[in-house]
């Protein structure tokens, strides 16, 4: 990730400055330190938040990963050796097939020999 960053909000909020006979007005200065405190707050917390979500993320990427090597490990199983019943519905399905095909032959048979009379 990024480097260390040299201010934290402490460091902001304590810092004092020397007053010299040209010098800043405090006040001026003041105000403005407490705005870059308030965005260094906006941004320690985005920051936390960001990093979060980022770690439930990751989690949930592994977790998807492992239920998808799993679902791959039983698949290749199953298409290995398939069960009796998976065995059973694709002969049924040859036997559908099968059946239909019959009935279009005899049905043009029947057809053909009645035409022939």
């Amino acid at each position: 990730m990024a480097g260390k960053v040299n201010l934290d909000i402490q460091t902001i909020l304590d810092k004092e400055f020397n007053i010299d006979f040209k010098g800043y007005n405090a006040t001026e200065v003041d105000s403005f330190l407490d705005l870059v405190i308030q965005d260094y707050q906006t941004y320690q917390d985005n920051s936390k938040e960001l990093n979060e979500k980022i770690a439930e993320l990751e989690r949930t990427n592994a977790s998807l990963r492992a239920k998808l090597i799993e679902v791959e490990g039983k698949t290749r199983a199953l298409e290995a050796n398939p069960t009796p019943a998976q065995q059973g519905a694709a002969n049924v399905d040859i036997l559908k097939r099968l059946s239909r095909l019959e009935e279009q032959v005899f049905d043009a048979e029947s057809h053909g020999s009645q035409s022939r009379h």
